[in-house]
């Protein structure tokens, strides 16, 4: 099952077999003061130096978020997804708990959006799906409803199903609802990586649809964050999630998304992972000679 988001010049697929999509996680202001200071003030010159930075980074869509406390949150994302689209043709994933914001996101996008996000709680699901409806758009459904987020993954896969079949009731097809089976921190929650992973699969294979997350999740509270989340990339890629919410600007995690693809068959003659070998390579002024691969004879 494939979810297709545009913008005028661009159209990105997301699904299996294809390669892992980074959705840029980096305008959004929440831990950015400073961020949140200068959208509110109209100053959107760090919106745009991030969203042209994530894309050359590697990013095939930006999440664009703007909840600022005291600010007119509708207007300045309106005006931030202008903007984004005034320097990049990446797609846009509108990111709001507002319904309000959300609408005016959606009405001053140009394209097939991905709406972030809707929960399995009633008032949000009867609230944001005509939305999502109207608009045409995609929909990222967060696994969690009125009762929290549970750590029984059976009741997790429950509300993602709930959440599934209502968007089919409002006219949404399933390949337009990706679901985000929620990343608990693995030091607050212990076993919340298998346990994730173990919901990826499921969702997968059960329901049919993508999945995503807010990658960095994983590692909170912890030291060594971009490591963890490199190897809790690598290891979702591998259990058949197809995108995710995250920082292209850490080197670490762009490798292992990339090695991931490579491995799993989902970069064609591994040209995207040659291609940023030779670039960090030519950054770096630097050449490695390759080794030659050890054998069980080779006495190493």
């Amino acid at each position: 099952m494939e979810t297709v988001v545009t913008s005028p010049t661009k159209e990105v697929v997301i699904g299996a077999g294809r390669p892992f999509v980074i959705i840029g996680e980096r305008i959004n202001p929440t831990g950015r003061k400073l961020l949140g200071k200068e959208m509110a003030a109209g100053n959107f010159d760090r919106v745009r130096q991030d969203a042209i930075a994530q894309v050359q980074a590697g990013a095939q869509m930006l999440d664009v978020n703007a909840g600022i406390p005291m600010a007119d949150e509708p207007a300045v994302l309106a005006e931030a997804i202008r903007i984004v689209q005034s320097v990049t043709d990446a797609p846009i994933a509108i990111d709001s708990s507002v319904v309000a914001a959300l609408a005016s996101g959606l009405e001053a996008y140009q394209g097939k959006a991905l709406v972030n996000s809707v929960t399995g709680e009633e008032e949000r699901l009867e609230s944001v799906l005509p939305l999502v409806a109207q608009h045409g758009a995609a929909v990222i459904g967060i696994a969690n409803d009125e009762t929290g987020i549970s750590h029984d993954p059976n009741v997790r896969f429950d509300v993602a199903k709930r959440i599934v079949e209502r968007a089919e009731s409002f006219g949404i097809p399933r390949a337009d609802v990706i679901i985000d089976p929620l990343a608990m921190p693995v030091g607050a929650v212990h076993g919340a990586g298998a346990t994730f992973i173990k919901l990826v699969r499921r969702i997968r294979g059960e329901l049919g649809v993508n999945t995503t997350c807010g990658a960095s999740n994983i590692s909170f509270g912890l030291p060594g964050r971009p490591s963890l989340n490199a190897a809790f990339l690598a290891m979702i890629i591998g259990a058949g999630m197809t995108c995710a919410i995250t920082n292209p600007l850490e080197a670490e995690m762009m490798k292992a998304i990339l090695g991931a693809d490579a491995i799993m068959g989902h970069d064609e003659n591994c040209q995207a992972w040659i291609a940023h070998h030779k670039t960090q390579t030519a950054s770096n002024g630097t050449g490695r000679r390759v080794r030659r691969p050890r054998t069980a004879s080779s006495g190493q």
